[in-house]
């Protein structure tokens, strides 16, 4: 017995022993497709691009909804190893509280192909398909300074802290305007964590102790969209808002004029690249060319609206 059939075999005894059901590897390939928290509208996008890939492979497919927990998120990889998949297809919560499960899945057997948030920390991780988040946090200041060619009073709302892409949009933003920091003054920085609700209250609070920014830089859509709302309230619509995801809602925004950009990264593309890449290698040992498939990001305003990936649920 090779080590991988010892140690599933082991954690299907495990699991016999505990009471669960164990699904033994059959003909037709199970995989798992894990996100974050499907309370985020990009993670349904994703979630259901993993699912439109698993389907055009003939794979069958486990969705994990990690419901903003790691420890469920975890718990999921677990289930998911007991019931024999071929292959786990991930965003992680938190890359260094995911790793240990990971590591699990891969010292069993089964490939694992993460997306958007890359886990450094695991030898083995057969492949990641993400954005160059760097690279898009640095398109998201240069398309404000390119609005603002003589400088600006600037907020910034960062990711959730833990994330990759938060880390890395957060590094993006500070690389292009630390070095004119005299120019461009981030006045306010502080996470909302992905949230729209909680970017609501954090933007009031900024907008209460320092006033009115020329700018409001968001790593992601949702917090600028409540980025939008706090500022509609005080009748400051004339702030340049900028998001990271090119959501339908974010795109609809930028069309109307109630936000200047949004970043956009290829979720979709992302995730269906994702899936090809575990089941190619689940079914015949193939190699992927690439271990890091990094997409680069583009900011989509209103001149360019067509390159957006979800254009077409705008209507």
């Amino acid at each position: 017995m090779n080590r991988r059939a010892f140690l599933a075999s082991s954690v299907a005894l495990g699991a016999l022993a505990a009471g669960a059901p164990v699904a033994f590897a059959q003909d037709r390939l199970t995989i798992l497709g894990s996100v974050p928290n499907l309370g985020f509208p990009f993670f349904v996008h994703m979630l259901n691009q993993i699912k439109v890939e698993a389907e055009a492979q003939g794979v069958d497919l486990i969705e994990s909804d990690g419901q903003n927990s790691a420890p469920k998120q975890t718990a999921d990889i677990e289930a998911a190893l007991v019931q024999g998949v071929a292959a786990i297809v991930i965003s992680p919560l938190d890359v260094n509280a995911l790793a240990p499960a990971i590591e699990q899945a891969i010292q069993v057997g089964v490939p694992v192909v993460t997306i958007d948030r890359r886990v450094d920390g695991v030898e083995g991780v057969l492949a990641h398909v993400g954005a160059d988040n760097v690279k898009g946090g640095e398109a998201e200041a240069q398309a404000m300074i390119a609005a603002f060619p003589d400088g600006a009073k600037v907020f910034h709302l960062q990711g959730q802290p833990g994330a990759g892409p938060a880390i890395d949009r957060n590094q993006g933003v500070h690389n292009v305007l630390d070095p004119m920091a005299d120019k461009y003054q981030i006045v306010f920085e502080q996470t909302a964590n992905f949230s729209r609700a909680e970017a609501l209250t954090v933007v009031e609070a900024g907008l209460a102790a320092n006033g009115k920014p020329d700018a409001i830089i968001c790593a992601n859509d949702d917090m600028a969209l409540g980025a939008v709302e706090a500022c509609a309230a005080r009748g400051f619509t004339d702030v340049k808002i900028y998001g990271f995801d090119a959501l339908p809602e974010a795109l609809i925004a930028v069309r109307d004029g109630t936000m200047a950009g949004t970043v956009e990264q290829f979720p979709g593309e992302q995730s269906r690249t994702a899936v090809q890449i575990a089941v190619a290698f689940a079914r015949e040992g193939t190699q992927p060319a690439e271990a890091l498939v990094l997409l680069t990001p583009v900011v989509i305003g209103p001149d360019n609206l067509d390159q957006a990936e979800r254009i077409g649920e705008t209507s």
